[in-house]
């Protein structure tokens, strides 16, 4: 199976997602592999302008089938309103447009982090995009992030939550911030799974989703 694999090799920027909605048109599949919304893709095509941050952009190709995979970190609301737009503009998403349940997400947390860290460090702030993309990273190879698939049981995700809310309050606490509510979180993120759900499936795998064991956690 042949396969195009398109990579930047300099800060962002070069033209990755134009070059790959132009090379789309010859693929089957087009997939997102790594990263998060801090990557920003704009495409002008008969349909209109779009910026993509998530979605692969080789989803205009419309015999192609676009794939989130489980290396891609996700902000919800993010992924929620490029699929809102993309629909608005007649775009079919049914069945093309696949969401790996692997995937972990940017926590409201994350994104605070990304800020105190940066205020932190002064002049030598690393100039992040202040969108949580490092803080969860961070925690998906510590073994603190929560999953995608973690919201289809809602007993889990609010268990692995409250886990991680009484370790990120406390530093939140450190730094003179506000402690985040669970509450709020899990209203707002199971109502934004609720809008992504009919996508979140491994491609080309048959079996209906349900959630991991709990003993796999």
């Amino acid at each position: 199976m042949a396969a195009t694999v398109i990579i930047g090799a300099q800060w962002g920027d070069e033209g990755k997602g134009k070059i790959i909605d132009y090379l789309s048109k010859n693929a089957d599949i087009v997939a997102r592999f790594h990263g998060g919304n801090n990557a920003g893709h704009t495409v002008v095509n008969p349909q209109g302008k779009f910026a993509m941050h998530l979605v692969p952009s080789g989803i205009f190709n419309k015999k192609s089938k676009a794939v989130i995979g489980n290396g891609v970190i996700l902000d919800l609301e993010v992924l929620v309103n490029e699929i809102k737009i993309l629909e608005a503009a007649g775009i079919k998403l049914k069945k093309r447009l696949f969401i790996s349940p692997r995937c972990h997400l940017i926590m409201p947390y994350h994104k605070i982090f990304d800020r105190l860290y940066e205020e932190a460090k002064g002049d030598k702030k690393t100039w992040t995009t202040g969108r949580g993309i490092g803080p969860t990273y961070a925690d998906k190879v510590s073994y603190n992030g929560i999953r995608i698939f973690d919201l289809l049981d809602k007993n889990q995700f609010r268990e692995k939550l409250t886990t991680q809310l009484l370790i990120k309050n406390k530093i939140l606490k450190a730094f003179n911030e506000k402690p985040l509510s669970q509450k709020e979180i899990e209203k707002n993120f199971f109502l934004l799974f609720n809008k992504i759900k009919p996508f979140v499936k491994e491609p080309f795998y048959k079996r209906a989703l349900q959630p991991y064991p709990r003993c796999l956690r």
